[in-house]
């Protein structure tokens, strides 16, 4: 088997979860996967499981700062995947590396609050992500409940994620792709819309039924960061991190007594001998 002695690297600035099904944890295992190469800022320690968020610390601005210099003077950065930002102090230090070291490929998952309800981000925090951090992203990945925050709509139907894309592509973002897994009315379909500044664009996949799909919302950003990274188009780009991101859930692990985790190596052991009779049976 040939193997890539040089491949994506690609960054993921966000939050760490003991658990293994979200933020850093999760953008290194969905990397990894995709064929990249993985690499952490961490900007927060969390305290969660599968029942909750019970707890956030935020690392000192100046140790984010250190990460990121420590990693863009060595092993350089093709993308990178922002998720948890907790406060503008962080913030602030993300957008000027962003700046500093001239990095054109960014995702930003605009990770506002937890899937249970939890927030993630303070009102001022959110300002500043629409005002500095967007026009600095190549692509911003919100779904229903963050677009309604960041356009100000309250989101019912595809034409109101339309109207609210247009709204946040205004804020200087290169392009908007509106996760429509909480889409009122699609039941049996989920839903994503890409705008690019000239056209929509849709994507949609079998809605699958389960409970466990905690780290969509960072393994989405992530594949994304990666396929960019890799020379993919935008639009190949949100194709390719559907497909995994709907395998993953397909086949998510049945761990804990909350909402579970998506199953990040699912598109492997789908190709291998293990994966032919049933990836929940034991090879």
């Amino acid at each position: 088997m040939e193997i890539n002695m040089t491949p994506a690297r690609v960054l993921s600035v966000a939050g760490s979860d003991p658990g293994g099904g979200a933020g850093i944890q999760a953008d290194l295992k969905t990397v990894t996967v995709l064929g990249g190469f993985g690499m952490s800022v961490v900007t927060a320690i969390t305290v969660q499981n599968t029942l909750g968020v019970q707890d956030i610390y935020p690392l000192p601005p100046d140790l984010v700062a250190r990460q990121f210099d420590a990693l863009a003077t060595d092993i350089g950065i093709d993308a990178v995947k922002t998720g948890m930002l907790p406060n503008r102090e962080i913030m602030a230090v993300i957008v000027r590396k962003i700046r500093e070291y001239g990095l054109t490929k960014v995702v930003v998952d605009p990770v506002l609050a937890a899937k249970r309800g939890e927030i993630l981000m303070s009102s001022d925090t959110i300002t500043m992500l629409r005002e500095e951090l967007l026009p600095q992203a190549l692509v911003v990945t919100p779904n229903i409940p963050e677009a309604e925050v960041l356009s100000g709509l309250i989101i019912t139907s595809r034409e109101d994620v339309r109207k609210a894309a247009l709204i946040i592509y205004r804020t200087g973002v290169g392009n908007v792709v509106i996760k429509g897994g909480h889409l009122p009315g699609m039941k049996d379909d989920s839903l994503d819309i890409l705008y690019d500044g000239d056209s929509f664009h849709e994507f949609s996949s079998p809605r699958i039924d389960t409970k466990d799909t905690h780290g969509t919302g960072c393994t989405f950003a992530s594949a994304m960061a990666t396929l960019l990274a890799g020379g993919s188009n935008i639009r190949e780009a949100v194709t390719g991190a559907k497909d995994y991101v709907t395998a993953a859930i397909r086949y998510a692990w049945r761990l804990g007594g909350g909402q579970g985790p998506v199953n990040h190596l699912a598109p492997l052991l789908m190709s291998s001998p293990c994966g032919k009779g049933g990836l929940r049976e034991i090879c």
